[in-house]
């Protein structure tokens, strides 16, 4: 008989190698087998492809021995992706459709019983990597918005296996999708800072956050606007590179966790609850899927009530806050998905919420203050840049509040400070100060003598870790950045200094 091979990709984590279904025709005892390291729902397609084939009008080949192997064999292949990939093999190898095609095209798409292309996930990984082979994709036409956003990557959009036959005869051809430009979209509204009347410190450390992309902790009483201030983060960072917008949205488009276009390369405030597990945050599952923390990526994570969460689920953000990666092993492989995320915190001082440095009005125990704390652990606590107190308004505040608004800075006047920040940054060293590798901190964040025993000191006597001494360094650098000043002062390293408000709270309670 005859032999067809066929391209397609798997999808492991956001990477798609390439895989040739092989498919052999033979004389014999009639029947399907489907070797190459075939997942459940792979072995499946023998009876999709069947019957697609027949109900679409295709003739299936009879009494024929049909092989399709799934190569490289050593890559799990898993899912319904494959299902178009093996109809098209097996109508070229009986000889329904010509070849010629096939060599510079990738097919991608589930079949229904009716010979219908369902949508598939993790399309935006496939195409990119198919752009760079030089080939054409078949895509589902339900796939069309990410089909749209690979620019320079020809796809065909097709509603079912009939409408491929023709394009594939030259009779009629299909639709090719449309390139859709994604800096053109609305970014989500999460409020102006200017909402926020008051809270001058928590507001600072919201510019500086932006600024350095420093993971941030808001400490303070239920109802002083610590998630207001949160959501008002995002709308201070810089718009998206097209690498970071394609990151996003080859993440979601494996999770298929989104809603239109636009949803697909916009940032946003992740935030889960408190009762998620740890793999629900990091991912997980098999096959693997991405967590929280991947869908975050270039985006923010928002952890409300913080201390809520188990400890064993925060300590699982440890890697991927020094990484920028998961690593989730199975078994059979390994699965690295990003996290390049920018975490933000909100945490009551105490489990009632009411404990201002005495316990006069404070319905906890200073043992039950700590064993609340302590839910953060110390390693966790290093890796977060700032901490800063959002204290309960006073009655001046709220009857002068209408006059401070007047003057507080807008959303679009801290974003223009923090894109000059950066651009600096960027200019200087080729990354952002919170990713500043120790190597490079001594040149970068040079300290005159006088400075350098000044942060030698107050790190001696605030007990700070190697991790927290040097992230406290980039800190003020950044702090320095936002000044316009080329190296870093001692005013610069004082107020970095003073954004470790859980120290200071936790030292508190011990005193008592």
């Amino acid at each position: 008989m005859a032999l067809a091979r066929v391209y397609t990709r798997a999808l492991i984590g956001i990477h798609a190698p390439e895989i040739r279904v092989e498919v052999d025709l033979a004389r014999g005892m009639p029947g399907f087998t489907m070797v190459g390291m075939p997942a459940t729902t792979v072995k499946e397609a023998r009876d999709r492809v069947k019957t697609a084939l027949m109900n679409a009008g295709f003739e299936y080949p009879p009494a024929t021995r049909i092989t399709v192997n799934l190569a490289p064999a050593d890559i799990p292949k898993t899912g319904a992706r494959y299902d178009l990939a093996i109809a098209v093999g097996i109508l070229a190898a009986s000889g329904q459709i010509p070849d010629t095609l096939l060599e510079q095209a990738e097919f991608y798409g589930e079949l229904a019983l009716t010979g219908e292309l369902r949508a598939v996930n993790g399309l935006i990984p496939a195409l990119l990597a198919c752009r760079k082979k030089k080939r054409q994709a078949f895509v589902p036409i339900a796939n069309e918005q990410e089909a749209g956003l690979v620019r320079e990557q020809k796809s065909w959009l097709a509603a079912d296996l009939v409408s491929v036959y023709e394009h594939l005869h030259e009779h009629e051809p299909l639709r090719e999708s449309k390139p859709i430009d994604w800096t053109q979209q609305s970014a989500i509204d999460e409020g102006d800072l200017a909402d926020v009347v008051g809270q001058e410190q928590a507001k600072r450390a919201l510019l500086l956050s932006a600024a350095g992309r420093h993971h941030l902790l808001f400490v303070g009483p239920p109802g002083t606007g610590k998630t207001m201030l949160a959501q008002r983060l995002s709308g201070l960072l810089p718009s998206l590179t097209e690498k970071e917008a394609m990151e996003i949205a080859a993440v979601k488009s494996v999770s298929f966790d989104y809603h239109g276009t636009e949803a697909l390369t916009q940032r946003e405030v992740r935030s889960p609850h408190h009762t998620c597990s740890s793999a629900a945050l990091v991912g997980g599952g098999s096959p693997p899927k991405p967590g929280e923390v991947s869908l975050a990526t270039r985006s923010l994570l928002f952890l409300d009530e913080v201390s809520e969460f188990s400890r064993h689920t925060l300590d699982c953000l440890r890697e991927p806050l020094e990484s920028g990666e998961i690593s989730i092993s199975r078994a059979a492989y390994q699965v690295r998905f990003p996290a390049n995320f920018q975490l933000v915190c909100a945490l009551n001082p105490s489990p009632c919420g009411q404990f201002d440095g005495s316990l006069a009005n404070c319905r906890s125990t200073p043992d039950q203050i700590l064993k609340y704390l302590n839910k953060l652990s110390g390693p966790l606590l290093d890796r977060i840049d700032i901490q800063v107190m959002v204290p309960r308004e006073t009655e001046s505040m709220r009857l002068n509040g209408g006059a401070k608004r007047s003057n507080q800075m807008t959303t679009a006047q801290a974003k223009s400070l923090v894109e000059k920040a950066r651009r600096r940054q960027l200019n200087r060293q080729g990354c952002l100060n919170s990713e500043l590798k120790p190597k490079a901190l001594k040149q970068i964040c040079f300290l005159s003598g006088q400075s350098e025993a000044f942060l030698a000191k107050a790190a001696e006597k605030m007990k700070l870790s190697h991790r927290a001494y040097h992230r406290t360094l980039r800190l003020a650098r950044t702090i320095a950045d936002l000044a316009e000043s080329d190296t870093i002062e001692q005013q610069h390293l004082a107020e970095a200094l003073n954004y470790r408000a859980l120290d200071r709270l936790i030292d508190q309670v011990q005193s008592l």
